[in-house]
C-alpha cells in the first residue's frame, strides 16, 4: 500500500440519501465517520431534475442542489466526505479491511453499505440525451410532471405493471410497450392494466428513438412481427425494465437474494457480516425512494452505534 493504514470506527460507502443520513447520524452520535462518495457522487438523484416528493422542500428542488445539501449537512457534524471508489472488502475479519481506489487501506469497526442501485435502460443515445428532460426510470418520483398529458412506459414485469397503473392515474393515456406477445408480470398485476382504459399495450414493440430534441415529443416503435414502424405523441418516456444494485463488489461475503440486492435482518440494517449494516437502494427493491433510503440510512448509523457501544461493554 502507497499510504499508512488507516484505522476508523464507521465507514460509509456511498453518497446518497442513505450514506449521507447516515453520515448526519453517525457524526451527531461522535462516530467521526468517513464517507467515500463511490463514482456517483450523491447517487441517482444527481441525475434527477425537480424533486417535489421529499418533505422539507415545499417548492421543490432540483436533485443536486438536495444532495450538496445533504452533503453540507453531513459535514457540518464533522463528517469527513472524500471522493474515491471502493475497490476491494475484506469482512472476513474483524475489523473490516477496504481498500480505496486500489492503494488506501482502511481497517473499520463497522461499514455502512449505502452503495445504492443502477435503473437498467435500454441504452439509446437519445434516451441518455433526453433524461430528466421528459426520460425518467421512476414514475412515482417523475409521474406527476405529467399530469393530463400522454406518456409511455417500456417493460412487462410486475413493477411496469404498477408503474402504469399510477401513470393511468395522472396522465390521460398511458402507452404500454411491452417486447414480446406476454408479459413476466403476475397474473392479477397484466389483469390490472388490461383492465385500465386509460393503458394501451403495444405488444411486441420495441423503441427504436426517442423524439425530441430539448425535451420529449415522441418515441418511434417497430413492431416486432409486421416490422411495422409507428410514432407516438407522447411528452414523457418511462423505462421500466429493472434495476441493477451496485453489490458486486459484496458477493460471496454478503448475503443477498437472487437479484442481488443485500438481505438485512428484518427490521434492522444487520447484514450476515457481524458489524457491518446496509441501507438505501443497495437493500430495498420495494419502494426506492430519496426519503425511504434516509430512512434506512438513520437505521444504519443507529445500528452501528449500538453495535459499537456494546462492543465496549463487552470490554468491561
Amino acid at each position: 500500500m502507497n499510504q499508512e493504514t488507516e484505522k476508523v470506527k464507521v465507514l460509509i460507502i456511498g453518497s446518497g440519501p442513505a450514506g449521507y443520513t447516515a453520515a448526519i447520524y453517525a457524526a451527531r452520535a461522535g462516530l467521526n465517520p468517513i464517507l467515500y462518495t463511490g463514482g456517483q457522487p450523491g447517487g441517482q438523484l444527481t441525475i434527477t431534475t425537480d424533486v417535489e416528493n421529499y418533505p422539507g422542500y415545499p417548492d421543490g428542488v432540483l436533485g443536486p442542489q438536495m444532495m450538496e445539501d445533504f452533503k453540507k449537512q453531513a459535514e457540518r457534524f464533522g463528517t469527513d466526505v472524500r471522493y474515491g471508489l471502493v475497490t476491494q472488502v475484506d469482512f472476513f475479519h474483524n475489523p473490516h479491511k477496504i481498500i480505496v481506489d486500489d492503494q488506501h487501506e482502511i481497517l473499520a469497526e463497522t461499514v455502512i453499505i449505502s452503495t445504492g442501485a443502477s435503473a437498467k435502460w435500454l441504452g439509446l443515445e437519445s434516451e441518455e440525451r433526453l433524461n430528466g428532460k421528459g426520460v425518467s426510470a421512476c414514475a412515482v418520483c417523475d409521474g406527476f410532471f405529467f399530469r393530463n398529458q400522454k406518456v409511455a412506459i417500456v417493460g412487462g414485469g410486475d413493477t411496469a405493471c404498477e408503474e402504469a397503473a399510477y401513470l393511468a392515474n395522472i396522465c390521460d393515456k398511458v402507452y404500454m410497450l411491452v417486447r414480446s406477445d406476454e408479459m413476466r408480470a403476475s397474473q392479477i398485476m397484466q389483469k390490472r392494466v388490461m383492465n385500465n382504459p386509460k393503458i394501451e399495450i403495444l405488444w411486441n414493440s420495441e423503441t427504436e428513438e426517442i423524439l425530441g430534441e430539448e425535451e420529449v415529443e415522441g418515441v418511434r416503435v417497430k413492431n416486432n412481427q409486421t416490422h411495422e414502424v409507428s410514432e407516438l405523441e407522447v411528452t414523457g418516456f418511462f423505462v421500466a425494465i429493472g434495476h441493477q444494485p451496485n453489490t458486486q463488489i459484496f458477493e460471496g461475503m454478503i448475503e443477498m437474494n437472487e437479484s442481488g440486492y443485500i438481505k438485512t435482518l428484518p427490521g434492522s440494517t444487520k447484514t450476515n457480516i457481524e458489524g457491518v449494516f446496509a441501507c438505501g437502494d443497495a437493500q430495498d427493491h420495494i419502494y426506492r425512494q430519496a426519503v425511504t433510503a434516509a430512512g434506512t440510512g438513520c437505521m444504519s448509523a443507529l445500528d452501528a452505534e449500538r453495535y459499537l457501544a456494546e462492543k465496549e461493554l463487552s470490554k468491561l
